[in-house]
């Protein structure tokens, strides 16, 4: 164990991975020059550092919603200053094994929105398709530009106790956290300016510029500026910090759906100087309420008419409408199968191993042993109605399986993955808490670009294994070592 002030109170936590320190307390090769600098530096400087950060981040405003908090609209979002590293070796895995994962799930949602082959050849069962809520007949035979379903994927990747990699679900419709990723660096670059060059901490600030290159391939008319928006739900929604973040980095307009009007089956922004074509909506709003003609008649956040515009491929939609049935909790089981089936190669991530509870059999056995599982919803995202079993009652947990008996095919259920630990600055000193990562990929014309970093999400509160913002957890800039 290192020998500094800051390390005294740093406890290994039993059959956990540590991120820092290898199982016999020696610092791992990649965090030697952050430990170097670290104990250096007195509490009284990190104290400082941490106060800065939380300065920054009211003052930028950097925040998000919590919608059940009853503490108002916006929060800052939780920062910790100690950063995640992340080696050369460990990215280039990480980084063919998203891209792999990603061009399986592009091909899934081609396939079962057409000719659905992997369905007539028994590989994914066409119930769990059928009974995805997210599963959109609108989109049947609806070709959409290159075939790229999956603009923009944010993929949660866990750590087990041999930090093996593991996929924990895949965030293919509207993806959020990217903004403080990008924030999280830039806050970090005051903290450490002279840490990051001497690390040798590659670059994530070429996200927006490779986003907005991307969604200008996708403009329908071939002019030489089309129009993009940024479509949000307006400003109660969680993430409406991220929305007004991107679309002032890429230089492009941030609207709601009462800013849009369909005519004539193309999508116009209202500007004050009359209408202006749109070619290109990234959109933030789901496809439940993106148009009211054809999904939630109540919906005020849409465009009335706006699916027509896209059937007629005069308006290009990020990502792509009916993603939902590629990321539904009992969709991710099969993905593995997928990547065999459609790239004939092995899978290089793992999954989570997953149990669908409409299966019987799987059913009695979880309920024999949930006190070792995680229950979740299959279509809940946020940590929102999710069941940790070994930090529940008995109680809790009767009340949860009634509600599973009700319908089964709307849970899974996985064994308590440990989650790696990273070191974090809480309370002036070092201790460790449980992480996970979502890296952001971006898919366009001409494949499949990841920034070398992403959001390292904390779970703060001692033994935790939730990194959810909505359930109390924070982040950490995550460096990737060129």
């Amino acid at each position: 164990m290192y020998k500094s002030q800051h390390f005294e109170k740093y406890n290994l936590i039993n059959g956990v991975w540590d991120e820092m320190y290898s199982e016999n307390s020696i610092v791992r090769d990649h965090y030697q020059k952050v430990i170097e600098y670290l104990a250096k530096e007195s509490p009284d400087d990190l104290n400082k550092k941490e106060e800065l950060a939380k300065r920054l981040f009211m003052t930028q405003g950097i925040t998000f919603t919590v919608y059940n908090s009853g503490e108002g609209i916006e929060k800052i979002f939780p920062f910790d200053i100690i950063p995640r590293v992340i080696t050369a070796a460990e990215w280039d895995f990480v980084e063919k094994g998203i891209k792999q994962r990603l061009t399986a799930l592009n091909l899934f949602l081609k396939d079962i929105y057409h000719n659905q082959f992997i369905v007539k050849d028994g590989i994914v069962p066409i119930d769990i398709v059928y009974s995805c809520p997210h599963f959109l007949r609108e989109m049947y035979q609806l070709d959409v530009p290159y075939d790229v379903y999956v603009h923009i994927a944010g993929i949660d990747l866990i750590r087990d106790f041999d930090g093996t990699f593991y996929v924990l679900e895949d965030n293919l419709r509207t993806p959020s956290g990217v903004s403080y990723m990008l924030e999280n660096r830039e806050i970090t670059k005051r903290l450490f300016p002279d840490l990051l060059p001497n690390c040798g901490v590659r670059s994530v600030t070429e996200y927006p510029s490779i986003l907005y290159k991307n969604l200008l391939s996708l403009s329908p008319r071939q002019i030489s500026n089309p129009t993009i928006v940024l479509l949000s739900p307006g400003i109660y929604n969680s993430a409406y910090f991220e929305h007004t973040t991107l679309a002032r980095l890429m230089g492009v307009e941030l609207v709601e759906g009462r800013d849009l009007v369909v005519s004539n089956h193309k999508v116009y922004m209202k500007t004050t100087t009359g209408l202006q074509q749109v070619d290109v909506i990234y959109r933030r709003v789901d496809d439940d309420f993106l148009d009211p003609l054809v999904f939630n008649p109540n919906s005020v956040l849409g465009v009335a008419g706006l699916m027509g515009a896209y059937r007629k491929g005069n308006v290009a939609i990020v990502n792509a409408i009916g993603n939902g049935v590629a990321d539904d909790k009992a969709t991710y089981i099969y993905v593995p199968d997928m990547i065999k089936y459609y790239l004939n190669e092995e899978p290089l991530l793992k999954n989570v191993p997953t149990h669908r509870l409409s299966n019987e059999d799987e059913r009695e056995y979880v309920f024999k042993n949930i006190n070792t599982m995680v229950v979740k919803k299959t279509n809940e995202s946020g940590g929102y109605g999710m069941l940790m079993g070994h930090a529940s009652s008995e109680e809790e947990i009767e009340k949860y399986k009634l509600e599973i008996l009700k319908d089964p095919r709307n849970f899974i259920a996985q064994p308590t993955i440990s989650l790696s630990a990273a070191p974090c600055y809480i309370q002036g000193v070092l201790q460790p808490r449980r992480i996970d990562l979502r890296p952001y990929a971006l898919c366009g014309p001409d494949g499949i670009e990841i920034v070398p970093g992403g959001l390292t999400r904390v779970a703060l509160t001692e033994g935790s294994l939730v990194v959810n913002s909505s359930q109390g957890g924070g982040s950490k800039d995550t460096w990737v070592l060129s």
